[in-house]
């Protein structure tokens, strides 16, 4: 489900941290090179690069690039030579710190990574800004979104494929209760999305749609201006079909006039490696056009080349 390509035999570290500082040097930086390098290692050889680089060099290779690039390229590439964890704690912080659409990106983070993943991105985010992700989270939101969002990148849920049915279907009548009552924020259903494992979320939601007739998300539209239903919606689609999630926002992001850079960014950096593959042929089936094509006919020079390097471009 990865679009990443590695070569079959990849080079010695010390010869992917020579060539990058050979990138870095003379007059003007050799950004294909970079990429070269940088778009075709998977995170565990980046991670190798970057210590191989730090102890070579006495410089952290974040460091160098960000004095080297500037721009959509720089950001894309910064993001993506992180460590997941690393990147996941830097993208919830700068979510913690603006307005815009920075509660879908934390439900985003807490919702779409395994629980480690999410534990580990919470342990990175420690280590770095020197206080926990949830008492950030908790300052940032209030009300509603804040009984959502606390709960949601503070849970550490069970990740196994096991259902009980009979829990499905009694948390399926109590969800269409709460939701029939207009009870969108109530502490029930709440805590149904925020500590049940996927799979039996997705037994519930199964649940729902065979016997009340309604998918939950239509269900969850009855006022398409309020924030907080939108943020809901979200989340169900997070833990249940991440690539509709996804797709949606590339859709959004490339086709307003002017793309919103910062989403195509974060999507093809943080799902490159995960799940590109399904996003790509949602976006294709959704929007009759392949991604890589709506990229180059909105994005330009070394920016657009790394970008189509991680969707897997066959002609890049």
């Amino acid at each position: 489900m990865s679009t990443l390509t590695v070569p079959q035999e990849v080079p010695p570290v010390s010869e992917d941290v020579e060539q990058l500082r050979k990138a870095f040097s003379g007059w003007g930086t050799n950004e294909g090179l970079i990429i070269s390098i940088l778009g075709h290692r998977n995170a565990a050889q980046r991670k190798l690069i970057r210590q191989a680089y730090a102890e070579a060099y006495g410089e952290d290779l974040l460091k160098a690039l960000d004095k080297e690039l500037s721009n959509d390229f720089e950001r894309v590439l910064l993001l993506w030579t992180l460590d997941p964890a690393e990147r996941d704690a830097a993208l919830a912080n700068e979510a913690t710190k603006r307005w815009t659409s920075s509660n879908q990106v934390l439900m985003e983070i807490a919702c779409t990574r395994s629980s480690n993943e999410l534990l580990l991105a919470r342990q990175a985010y420690h280590a770095r800004f020197k206080k926990s992700l949830e008492e950030d989270v908790a300052h940032h939101t209030s009300g509603d979104f804040r009984k959502l969002l606390f709960p949601l990148v503070s849970s550490y849920r069970y990740n196994g494929d096991e259902v009980n049915m009979t829990l499905a279907k009694s948390e399926a009548k109590m969800l269409h209760e709460k939701i029939s009552n207009k009870a969108y924020s109530d502490e029930e259903l709440i805590r149904i999305l925020a500590t049940r494992s996927k799979a039996q979320i997705n037994a519930s939601l199964n649940q729902y749609k065979n016997e009340f007739g309604n998918d939950i998300n239509k269900d969850l539209k009855a006022d398409p201006n309020d924030e907080f239903l939108a943020l809901l919606r979200a989340t169900v689609k997070c833990l249940t079909r991440p690539e509709k999630y996804f797709e949606k926002v590339l859709r959004l992001a490339i086709n307003k006039r002017g793309t919103d850079e910062g989403a195509l960014t974060r999507v093809v950096a943080t799902r490159a490696e995960i799940d590109m593959k399904l996003i790509k042929d949602e976006y294709q089936r959704r929007n009759s056009i392949p991604l890589d094509r709506a990229i180059v006919k909105d994005t330009h020079g070394e920016y657009e080349k790394l970008l189509l390097e991680l969707v897997g471009h066959e002609d890049a």
